[in-house]
């Protein structure tokens, strides 16, 4: 869920303007931050316009796919040209990052939390970030437990969860097995009344921190195709399972490399 064109966004910054003002003429820093400005928004229509043309080959509507930022390693400098390009969706994978950047960014930012949740974390996560919109990680009974617990405790609205499928089979992957899919779903549901199930999230790629270029795609009323016949399979069994509709059940999968397939 990340894409090919996306180079630029991962360029590092390696001067910041604001520390330079000392050693530039006054006009200097202004310059650089509009070249990185300019730099951040093409890669991002760039995605925008690559995911539009894959929905319209699909058949499907644009409108009903989200892109997440993924902004991990980044600095809070370039988020926010992102951002003031108008994004404002971005997900992270690790909890001290997270942290460290959402209270110096813009509150209305949505936040996804992508990478393995462990249950000591759980409580810094949920607390250190208010505007926390989803965790897209929930692979077992205990965390999804810990998640319940902690929103009860401190009274935080219900949080939205994606339950992880390990469609690929790999080791190295989290996920449920997608056999205990069904289960894992049924407990979420009726057994963590502080969560909101919203659907499955998978990572096909076979090396996902590899990934150059930080966009992921979250799609919410379409079917997915690619490694993820396996999610969709998902899904249909889940959808029936709990007589919901399938547009109902979000599907997160789609990264740099295959973001277009699996549109």
């Amino acid at each position: 869920m990340n894409n090919h064109e996306a180079n630029n966004w991962d360029r590092q910054i390696e001067d910041d303007p604001s520390n330079q003002e000392h050693q530039q003429p006054p006009e200097s820093p202004p310059m650089a931050a509009s070249a990185m400005d300019g730099v951040a928004a093409t890669a991002l229509r760039s995605v925008l316009h690559r995911v539009h043309q894959a929905a319209e080959r699909s058949g499907r509507s644009s409108d009903r796919i989200r892109v997440v930022a993924v902004s991990k390693t980044k600095p809070v400098s370039l988020v926010r040209q992102v951002y003031d390009a108008g994004h404002r969706c971005f997900g992270e994978n690790y909890v001290q990052e997270i942290l460290e950047k959402a209270p110096q960014l813009p509150e209305d930012i949505e936040w996804h939390f992508i990478g393995n949740l462990q249950s000591n974390k759980v409580k810094p996560l949920l607390t250190g970030v208010p505007n926390l919109a989803m965790v897209e990680t929930v692979d077992d009974q205990k965390i999804a437990n810990n998640l319940n617990r902690v929103v009860e405790n401190i009274e935080r609205k219900p949080l939205r969860v994606l339950v992880q499928v390990n469609t690929s089979g790999e080791e190295s992957k989290f996920g449920v097995h997608p056999s205990g899919c069904l289960e894992l779903v049924k407990h979420v549901s009726m057994a963590c009344p502080n969560l909101e199930f919203c659907g499955l999230m998978t990572i096909g790629m076979p090396d996902y921190t590899s990934t150059p270029e930080n966009f992921k795609v979250v799609f919410l009323l379409i079917y997915i195709s690619f490694g993820s016949v396996t999610l969709a399979s998902c899904r249909s069994e889940v959808c029936e399972a709990l007589g919901i509709a399938e547009e109902r059940c979000e599907l997160s999968m789609g990264m740099s490399g295959d973001f277009e397939l699996a549109t």
